[in-house]
């Protein structure tokens, strides 16, 4: 073995080695032709690939002319794509290029002004624009690992070394050439393989995220905007020069992974029932039951009615019916009182004290007769346990089953394969309901055992949760009002103290709020008031 075939096949390998290393598609395709033209010592080339039954140029060379096109050259190709069938339906092969894709033969050519049954009329016309002269072609298909053929790369006017003449491609050229192609095509499969199964991934993840937002009318964009806020933390961190966050700095990779967990953290949401997600009010099953004590109510006044005009029928006192129907209309008031009282007891848009509670159970006692002739009370014990809820809409076991959706996505997630470089998504996602206190759940982690991207996580849930106009139990909050229960949460060792001074000084919240939030809700903010911010915990 001769040393120039020693120091080819040294060449072949360490451009192999190369391209296996290459995670940037336009410097691949570059490296491919590259190094072919190397190891060929050809002038030029010319990289294609298939897509829609045509071959589009990609990259296009020429030493001599000092011409780079495609690729990372920011100059474009302005050559349309070369179609491998014909307008009649028959296959392209007067184009040496359609030719090769087609039959998947390599094509070796030493003078394109002289072979027969191609036609090389475009290249000549090309050469005389440019004053060149294409010769020798060496045209080889390239073939993925289900022997498709996924591009074409040909080289032009192979040159001898020591006097760079112009030559045919040797044997040895064309075989040369023909593995390396073997070897960039299994590399760019390889990485197209990838973009695929990313872009699965991702549209995956993205319709998860959707059905989880879809599947309540109230939570609906959740998903979507937990991760902006997120990002927007994350790269606050990367440009601030604040001591807390000087070890911490945000590749694109780690943003990628964030975003990622970002769009999943509620994905345990997808088996939490309907009729809790969607509980608008407190007596909401799946219907919401105000109809039902509405129509008590009025059972109740056609009830008193109906004893008043038996009072009428059995009595000729006139001063006794009098008293009646003051009695009959003092009683009709007090219903209507006492339903609009429930009215708004049901939105549980107010905390719900203990002086409400008992007129909650006064009225319960209120006794009607069902259509069988039973004494019912005008709210059973299951609607007085909901309307007596303090705060919000859900009772306590409704509350667990909404907080279990974290258990599952915990559980999802960590059933879930996640490559190397998205291996910490289910632990930044799983845990955006612990607490600095070690309080949180499900697991009650203490907030310094959490990565510091669950711990924005956790800022990021809240605040939009807090700002959101799509809930129903309650209205969309100012930014004062929502910076100032995330300064007290701070202060109530809830939230990461140094994220949320971070979230004040950098305006990330109002980043957020240009964005996403109705200008009604964009009010001044006087930092200095701001509970907990720049206080040391």
């Amino acid at each position: 073995m001769t040393a120039e075939i020693i120091k080819q096949i040294e060449k072949l390998t360490s451009i192999g080695i190369s391209l296996s290393k290459e995670r940037n598609s336009l410097l691949l395709l570059e490296k491919i032709l590259e190094g072919a033209k190397d190891i060929t010592s050809a002038d030029a080339g010319t990289l294609y690939l298939v897509k829609d039954k045509q071959l589009h140029f990609e990259i296009l060379q020429t030493d001599s002319m000092g011409l780079a096109m495609g690729g990372t050259s920011k100059q474009a190709i302005n050559l349309p794509p070369i179609p491998l069938i014909k307008e009649d339906g028959e296959a392209n092969l007067q184009n040496v290029s359609a030719y090769t894709a087609v039959t998947g033969q390599t094509t070796n050519i030493a003078d394109a002004y002289s072979v027969e049954g191609f036609n090389f009329q475009g290249t000549k016309i090309y050469d005389k624009e440019n004053n060149y002269r294409s010769k020798s072609f060496l045209t080889i298909p390239m073939r993925n690992h289900e022997d498709e053929i996924i591009g074409v790369l040909q080289l032009i006017n192979a040159k001898n070394k020591s006097t760079a003449e112009v030559v045919p491609f040797s044997y040895r050229d064309q075989k040369m050439a023909e593995s390396l192609a073997s070897q960039a095509a299994i590399t760019l499969t390889n990485y197209q393989l990838i973009g695929n199964l990313k872009e699965l991934l991702e549209r995956f993840i993205e319709v998860i995220a959707s059905a989880i937002d879809d599947k309540s009318p109230y939570t609906g964009g959740h998903c979507r905007r937990v991760p902006e806020i997120a990002s927007l933390i994350a790269n606050a961190i990367n440009e601030c020069d604040q001591p807390a966050f000087k070890n911490v700095k945000f590749n694109e990779q780690d943003l990628y992974e964030l975003n990622i967990a970002a769009l999943l953290h509620d994905c345990g949401k997808i088996t939490t029932p309907v009729h809790v997600v969607d509980k608008a009010t407190k007596l909401e099953t799946i219907n919401d039951r105000i109809s039902l004590v509405a129509e008590r109510i009025e059972i109740l006044k056609k009830e008193a009615e109906i004893r008043l005009l038996k009072v009428k029928l059995e009595s000729a006192d006139t001063e006794f019916i009098k008293s009646a129907e003051q009695t009959y209309q003092s009683f009709l008031d007090q219903l209507d009182q006492d339903f609009t009282f429930i009215a708004q007891a049901n939105k549980g848009s107010e905390f719900m004290g203990e002086e409400a509670r008992e007129n909650l159970k006064r009225i319960a006692e209120y006794s009607w007769q069902d259509a069988k002739g039973k004494k019912c009370k005008l709210l059973n014990d299951d609607e007085l346990l909901n309307l007596c809820i303090a705060k919000g809409t859900l009772n306590d076991e409704e509350r667990k089953i909404v907080n279990h959706h974290i258990v599952m996505s915990q559980s999802m997630l960590s059933s879930l394969p996640f490559p190397k470089h998205l291996k910490n998504v289910p632990e930044i996602a799983g845990n955006h309901h612990e607490r600095m206190d070690g309080k949180g759940y499900p697991n009650g982690i203490n907030g310094r055992e959490l990565s510091i991207q669950a711990r924005l996580m956790c800022i990021a849930d809240i605040f939009e949760a807090l700002t959101a106009d799509d809930r129903p139990y309650k209205k969309a909050m100012n930014l004062s009002t929502a910076i100032t229960i995330l300064g007290n949460m701070k202060l109530d060792f809830h939230i990461d103290g140094d994220l949320f001074d971070l979230f004040v000084s950098e305006k990330i919240y109002l980043k957020y709020a240009e964005k996403f939030l109705s200008s009604e809700q964009i009010d001044e903010i006087d930092i200095q008031k701001i509970p907990g911010y720049g206080v040391k915990i």
